[in-house]
C-alpha cells in the first residue's frame, strides 16, 4: 500500500505548535545545539599537547580535527535527514548516547590512530546539533520564527567558539582526557532534560531512506539559491577552519609561545562577533540577506589579509579574530534565511546540505591549514585564507540568475 511522499508544512506545524515554546524550551534549544556542537572542537587547543604526548607532526595531528570535521559532514548528509522522516525528538535522543559514548571513547583512546577513527564518529555523532535548528524552526509561531531560529544560532555559534576556551583551559589544567570526559557527561546531561522537555515532532515525509537521500539531490538541483549559498559557505568555512586548526600550533611558535589556555582564550574574541551576528539577522530581515553575504566575506577577506600584512601583531590576531568570526557567522544566518525560505517541508534537508557543505569547507581547510603552517608557515595560512574570503565574495556578487 502506497503512502503519500510528503506531508504539508501546515499539516506538520498543526501537529505540532499546540507544545508551548516558552524562554525555556528556547533555551533548551540553544543550548543543545551549543553542547552538541561544541564537542567537534575540543580537540583544537589540545592539538599542541596531543602531538607532544603521541609525537606527531603539525601535519599528523592537523588529521584529528579534519576527520572530525569529515566526520560531521557525514552525519549531516547522511543523518540529519532523518528529522524529516521521523519524530525529531527521537533522533535527538538517539544521538546524545552515541555521542556521550564516543567522546568518553576518545577520552581513553590510548593512540594516535585510535584518536583518528573516533574523531569521525564524535564527529557524525555531534550533527546533533544542526536537529536543534529546524525544530526551532517548526515549533516556533510564524511571527516569532526568525527571532527563535537566530537564538538558537547563537547558542550554536557560542558553543563552537566558547569550547575553544573551556577546552584550552580545562587541557592545560588538567588534561586533554579530563576535557573529553566532561564532554561526554555534558551531553549525557543534556539527553536526560531533552528527554523530559522536548516535545514529539510530527514528520513532513514518508520517503524511504534512499529516497530522502537522494532527495538532496533533487533539492540541489532545484534551487539555485541553495547552491550558491552551499558554495559560498563553504568557502568562507574553509577559512575559519584553516584559522582554528591552526591557531595553537602557531601560537606554540616563536615569537609568542603560548600554551592551550591561551590559544583557547582566542574564542572569545571570536564570541563576540557570534553575539553581533542576530544583529546581522536584523539587517538581513531589513535590507535581504544578500548584502549581509557580501559584507561578511569582505569583513573575512580584510581580516586575513591583516594578518598577512603583519603576522607578529598580537593586538591585530586579536581584533581580526574577531572580525572574520563576526563576517563568518553573519554569513551563515544570512544564507540559512535565504535556504528556509525554499521549501517549508525540506528544512532538515536544506540545513542539511548547507551544513554539510559547510563542513566539508573546514575539513578541507583543516587539512590544507595545516600543510600551509608546515609549509609556508602563519602568512601562508592567511594567504590561503584570504584567497577562500575572496572566493566566497565573487559567489555572492556574481549575477544570480535567481533572487537569491
Amino acid at each position: 500500500m502506497s503512502t503519500p511522499a510528503a506531508i504539508t508544512a501546515e499539516q506538520a506545524s498543526a501537529r505540532t505548535e499546540p507544545a508551548v515554546l516558552g524562554n525555556g524550551l528556547v533555551f533548551l534549544l540553544a543550548a543543545g545545539a551549543g553542547l552538541a556542537v561544541s564537542s567537534i572542537y575540543y580537540n583544537q587547543p589540545m592539538l599542541s599537547t596531543l602531538a607532544h604526548e603521541f609525537g606527531a607532526s603539525a601535519a599528523a595531528i592537523g588529521r584529528i580535527p579534519t576527520l572530525t570535521q569529515v566526520g560531521y559532514a557525514l552525519g549531516i548528509l547522511l543523518l540529519a535527514p532523518f528529522g524529516d522522516r521521523y519524530d525529531r525528538r527521537k533522533v535527538i535522543l538517539a544521538k546524545t548516547v552515541l555521542l556521550a559514548l564516543a567522546l568518553l571513547a576518545m577520552a581513553g583512546a590510548q593512540s594516535l590512530a585510535q584518536l583518528c577513527l573516533l574523531s569521525v564518529v564524535v564527529g557524525a555523532a555531534a550533527s546533533l546539533a544542526q536537529d536543534f535548528v529546524p525544530a526551532a524552526a517548526t515549533l516556533a509561531p510564524e511571527a516569532r520564527r526568525g527571532k527563535i531560529v537566530g537564538s538558537v544560532m547563537t547558542g550554536l555559534l557560542l558553543g563552537i567558539l566558547l569550547s575553544r576556551v573551556v577546552s584550552g583551559g580545562v587541557t592545560e589544567w588538567l588534561g586533554w582526557r579530563v576535557m573529553f570526559g566532561l564532554g561526554a557527561l555534558g551531553i549525557a546531561a543534556l539527553g536526560v532534560i531533552a528527554a523530559r522537555r522536548l516535545p514529539s515532532f510530527a514528520p513532513t515525509t514518508d520517503l524511504p531512506y534512499a529516497a530522502l537521500l537522494g532527495s538532496l539531490a533533487t533539492l540541489w538541483r532545484r534551487h539555485a539559491g541553495l547552491r550558491r549559498a552551499a558554495l559560498a559557505q563553504a568557502f568562507l568555512s574553509a577559512a575559519f577552519s584553516a584559522f582554528w586548526s591552526t591557531l595553537a600550533v602557531m601560537l606554540a611558535q616563536p615569537p609568542f609561545g603560548y600554551g592551550a589556555t591561551v590559544a583557547g582564550a582566542f574564542g572569545l574574541a571570536g564570541a563576540i562577533g557570534a553575539l553581533a551576528a542576530p544583529v546581522a539577522g536584523g539587517i538581513a530581515d531589513r535590507k535581504g540577506p544578500e548584502l549581509v553575504t557580501r559584507i561578511g566575506a569582505l569583513l573575512v577577506f580584510v581580516s586575513f589579509a591583516g594578518f598577512f600584512l603583519a603576522p607578529g601583531n598580537l593586538w591585530l590576531l586579536i581584533a581580526g579574530t574577531l572580525i572574520f568570526d563576526l563576517g563568518v557567522q553573519a554569513s551563515l544566518i544570512a544564507h540559512q534565511s535565504i535556504i528556509y525560505g525554499l521549501e517549508p517541508a525540506a528544512r532538515s534537508r536544506l540545513n542539511a546540505v548547507l551544513i554539510g557543505a559547510m563542513f566539508v569547507g573546514m575539513a578541507g581547510g583543516s587539512a590544507l591549514g595545516s600543510l600551509a603552517l608546515d609549509g609556508a608557515g602563519w602568512r601562508g595560512v592567511s594567504l590561503m585564507a584570504a584567497a577562500f574570503a575572496l572566493a566566497a565574495l565573487l559567489v555572492r556578487v556574481w549575477p544570480a540568475k535567481t533572487k537569491h
